[in-house]
């Protein structure tokens, strides 16, 4: 089962995993991997920019761990079959990325209303430079987890599958994903509204959220980004197929020899360095498209695509 996860997702899955094992044993020694790699506020005396990519694999515990690598598994590799490895993991960490710059955001609003509450006529700058001055008490805020780049994961699929049916419990009926993911949205919304103080980051979630969707409407406006829909509608059912279609149409494909094999049957005489050439171009056409299968799967193909490797299969 886990040979077939994609290589993206397996690979994001396995540093999670050793990231907390390495956090749990570092800690016997005195050494804190939270407080290194997570996210400080941006003017807290302990932060650094490398920590809006860190914090993304760091857990507070093995259920805030559990919950958001399964997450990660159950749609993080529905959405890079049907994208790609490439522009999943592209999505994946400029999302998380962005989670974080919400959520500093959201800290910077929040202490400014929290110094204007005490000064009136408080202005931006003098806050900014309140914070500053207090640079080492900031440290008590730190953010960590896959939450954000998680959420993202989440509203690529409801955008991409809208109307794929799935269970969320404790809903008893399946439901469209559209509205499974609006429903968490409204959730995270209410909780930043109501829930503030509950120690949970939810204004990343949404921050998240709001970078996929803007990042997937930017690759929908540009045929260059390939956001595409071929492929990946029954979500799970394809796993298996991808792998055997690959492996199958990479053993007919792999080398020059088959073509170099074959004998002309039409009486004509031809060029031998014409002839090669054309015989070159044709197995290049062959190699990017099974490049094509390899990191988007064979669904992923245009129609002419398989007619032609249909095509040359046949004529080998």
């Amino acid at each position: 089962m886990f040979a077939n996860i994609p290589t993206v997702t397996k690979n994001l899955l396995i540093i999670n995993v050793l990231a907390f094992l390495a956090t749990m044993v570092l800690q016997t020694v005195g050494i804190d991997l939270n407080r290194i790699g997570g996210l400080y506020f941006f003017l807290a005396s302990d932060f650094h920019l490398f920590q809006f990519v860190t914090y993304q694999f760091l857990h507070g515990g093995f259920t805030h761990l559990f919950f958001n690598m399964f997450a990660l598994w159950m749609f993080g590799c529905v959405i890079e079959r049907e994208w790609g490895a490439k522009k999943f993991l592209i999505y994946y960490i400029a999302c998380g990325i962005f989670a974080g710059v919400c959520q500093e955001l959201v800290q910077f609003v929040s202490y400014y209303f929290s110094v204007a509450s005490q000064v009136p006529g408080a202005s931006v700058v003098d806050v900014y430079r309140s914070l500053a001055d207090n640079a080492v008490y900031l440290n008590h805020s730190l953010t960590i987890g896959a939450s954000g780049a998680v959420y993202a994961i989440l509203l690529a699929f409801g955008m991409t599958f809208p109307n794929e049916r799935i269970f969320i419990f404790p809903i008893p009926i399946p439901i469209k994903a559209k509205w499974f993911v609006a429903i968490y949205a409204v959730f995270e919304l209410f909780s930043a509204t109501f829930s503030y103080g509950d120690g949970v980051a939810h204004m990343a979630h949404i921050g998240g959220m709001l970078s996929g969707y803007l990042l997937i409407r930017y690759w929908r406006k540009h045929s260059n980004g390939g956001f595409t829909l071929n492929g990946g509608r029954q979500f799970f059912g394809r796993w298996s197929n991808d792998r055997t279609k690959k492996t199958t149409w990479r053993n007919n494909f792999t080398t020059t020899s088959g073509f170099s094999e074959q004998t002309r049957t039409d009486g004509t005489s031809n060029d031998d360095m014409a002839y090669n050439a054309r015989k070159k171009e044709r197995q290049e056409e062959i190699d990017r498209i099974l490049d094509k299968i390899r990191i988007s799967g064979y669904d992923s193909l245009s129609k002419d695509e398989k007619r032609r490797l249909f095509e040359a299969s046949r004529d080998r």
